[in-house]
């Protein structure tokens, strides 16, 4: 399958479920079987590089007519997995979230008021034929949100410096199991030492979330496009999942001073992260 274009595109970093083929139905089963046979496909900076071009025209086309096709695939175990790229439901669900990421004067300036409230009625009235439509890809932009590090642990990662034509890789893989018995335990950690915060709302999210899926399914956490902005020593020393572990486990323990470095390394890590956004 041809690609796009070779241009990069940076800052976004995912949360992935792969499902295993079983967990569809028919003749989506059979439609993704085919797919996963194809020698090439499109990678996640194809998927990017495409939402993109919908924004060039005048008007801008904010969420793509048809619902892509397209899907990330790996094989574990001998099982196929998919992860659909549902682009035109998550591009519904980002827009209901571009307000709170720009002002009105420059929301109307990118998107007319006219085309948001086009694209929020056809995003009602869909919904309403497939109310149980959620998303296999979770999006986030300049920074990995915390409550994610929770699903994986510092096994799971790895990390490739890339070469030549070869980009870098970060990335961590979990089966569904371990990242829903992980989310449960700081759930109960967490309540019963902080209370109720950004950490704790996050992860009854994602939580709920993850429990859609299939429980033979993988999570991925992938710092995607980040890798190309982040200096390669950054990411060589980026542990964020073992601060976040190790944060939680102090806190479980009772050790709130241990509790309060683990957390102290990730917010300088993520701060230099965040003002490489301001720089841009």
């Amino acid at each position: 399958m041809p690609k796009v274009s070779s241009l990069i595109v940076p800052y976004a970093v995912y949360l992935r479920v792969y499902e295993p083929l079983a967990a569809f139905p028919e003749p989506e089963r059979s439609h993704w079987a085919r797919y996963a046979r194809l020698a090439e496909r499109p990678s996640y900076q194809d998927e990017l590089r495409r939402a993109l071009a919908d924004l060039l025209p005048t008007p801008p086309v904010p969420v793509p007519v048809h619902e892509s096709l397209d899907a990330f695939v790996l094989e574990a175990d001998g099982v196929v997995c998919v992860c659909p790229w549902r682009t035109r439901l998550r591009g519904w669900q980002a827009l209901e979230d571009l307000g709170e990421e720009l002002s009105p004067a420059v929301l109307d300036a990118v998107l007319p008021a006219l085309l948001r409230m086009q694209a929020a009625q056809d995003y009602e009235r869909w919904l309403g034929r497939n109310p149980d439509a959620r998303p296999w890809i979770r999006t986030a932009t300049w920074q990995v949100p915390l409550h994610w590090f929770v699903l994986v642990s510092d096994e799971e990662r790895r990390y490739d410096e890339g070469t030549g034509e070869v980009p870098p890789m970060l990335r961590y893989r979990t089966p569904m199991v371990q990242a829903r018995r992980r989310v449960a335990r700081a759930l109960r950690t967490l309540k019963d030492t902080v209370g109720e915060g950004p950490l704790v709302e996050g992860l009854v999210d994602v939580g709920r979330w993850l429990e859609e899926f299939h429980p033979r399914s993988l999570v991925e956490l992938d710092y995607g496009g980040l890798v190309h902005v982040l200096p390669a020593g950054a990411l060589e020393d980026d542990h964020s999942a073992a601060d976040v572990a190790e944060g939680i486990a102090a806190l479980r323990s009772g050790d709130g001073a241990a509790a309060g470095v683990a957390y102290g390394r990730l917010v300088e890590r993520w701060r230099s992260v965040r003002a490489r956004r301001s720089a841009n």
